[in-house]
């Protein structure tokens, strides 16, 4: 038998390969958040425009650069820039609620403390399904939902419609990661097909 993979979703993990700076974690560490569902938020939701976490800024948009000419691969100069970021403070009995990212082409979550081996990120399958088989064996096309590895220094990218959530925090340590969002940027579409749009 031979599978080809149509249209499937892509979720690409990307590693720092350092440590995070002094600077970056007394930034990063030290912000004053808010309550959110779950957990606890940052009330800066623009954290990657603070020139203390450039560096890390330039990281993620070179990750989210070549995430999008391996997937999306547009023409004409249209590319993705980074819109709201955010940093995730989740302590032990806490959570990161099941969302998606409205408003957003591609979102991305770096775990900057997390505990390897213990947190994970559970992404899931909202088609709805009208009939629905019980699969033996679980795999990456009968699942509802897949998890992967929430490890320190590890950036995901994926769709922003791409549902997700992080379980609850059984250790001591505070699950922390930093959250952001993208939109377009160019000119979209085609004008000869009637549906261009410049951003």
């Amino acid at each position: 038998m031979v599978i080809n993979n149509l249209f499937p979703t892509a979720v690409a993990a990307f590693e720092l390969g350092r440590d995070l700076s002094k600077v970056e974690q007394k930034f990063l560490f030290n912000l004053e958040s808010h309550s959110n569902t779950g957990n606890s938020v940052s009330t800066n939701n623009y954290v990657l425009r603070d020139k203390r976490l450039s560096s890390l800024g330039s990281f993620f948009n070179d990750s989210l650069q070549e995430y999008v000419q391996t997937t999306i691969s547009p023409k004409d100069g249209v590319s993705l820039h980074l819109t709201q970021s955010w940093v995730n403070y989740t302590k032990k009995g806490q959570f990161h609620h099941k969302h998606a990212h409205p408003n957003s082409i591609i979102s991305g979550v770096f775990y900057i403390q997390a505990v390897k081996d213990v947190d994970k990120i559970h992404f899931f399958n909202e088609n709805y399904k009208q009939i629905r088989i019980y699969p033996k064996e679980y795999n990456v096309y009968n699942s509802e939902s897949w998890w992967l590895p929430a490890t320190t220094g590890t950036l995901y990218l994926f769709p922003s419609h791409l549902t997700h959530m992080v379980e609850q925090v059984t250790t001591d340590d505070t699950r922390i990661s930093l959250s952001f969002n993208t939109f377009y940027k160019g000119t979209i579409g085609d004008e000869l097909a009637l549906t261009a749009l410049t951003l």
